[in-house]
């Protein structure tokens, strides 16, 4: 649901970002949707060392064309994807161990439901069209995504060469 009209936001000091989505979008996590979790997730440099900080690296993570993920792992519970499986750190009870336990996530998750992308040296921002399809947390609150751009976008994504959050396991 892109918008005609890109608007570039503030989103940290002297750091913006070109928002490609409608302006009035909305979102808020559902407790009971845990499909973002189901895949891998893109750890990039400086995460890979501060999860090391909080969970066993050899357990928790895979490395896959040049770079680190989480772990897609079976998962004996009803929160897992249709294949059995979903991420290293989804508990039985729905909930992220790093999140409920660590207070942090890796920017991947944080960015969710949008994609990140840079063009032409600017960090551009959509909705992913997966998140259109499965998320039910889309358009359920009154939490506008663009007044709240610092949540869902940590400042060092501006740091990276590459910040494509659509990259997957």
């Amino acid at each position: 649901m892109s918008t005609d009209t890109p608007v570039r936001v503030e989103v940290h000091p002297n750091r913006e970002a070109v928002v490609e989505f409608d302006p009035d979008l909305t979102f808020e996590c559902v407790d009971s949707c845990t499909w973002c979790c189901h895949h891998g997730v893109l750890l990039y440099d400086r995460e890979f060392f501060e999860l090391g900080d909080r969970a066993n690296l050899d357990d928790a993570t895979t490395r896959f064309r040049g770079e680190d993920f989480v772990r897609r792992e079976e998962k004996d519970h009803e929160h897992a994807a249709e294949d059995g499986r979903a991420c290293h750190f989804l508990r039985e009870d729905g909930l992220c161990e790093l999140h409920a336990e660590h207070d942090w996530k890796p920017a991947r998750c944080s960015v969710y439901p949008l994609s990140v992308r840079r063009e032409g040296g600017e960090i551009r921002v959509d909705v992913r069209d997966s998140a259109w399809e499965h998320c039910e947390g889309m358009n359920v609150s009154e939490r506008k995504v663009i007044d709240n751009l610092d949540a869902f976008l940590p400042e060092y994504l501006w740091e990276l060469s590459n910040p494509d959050s659509e990259r997957e396991l």
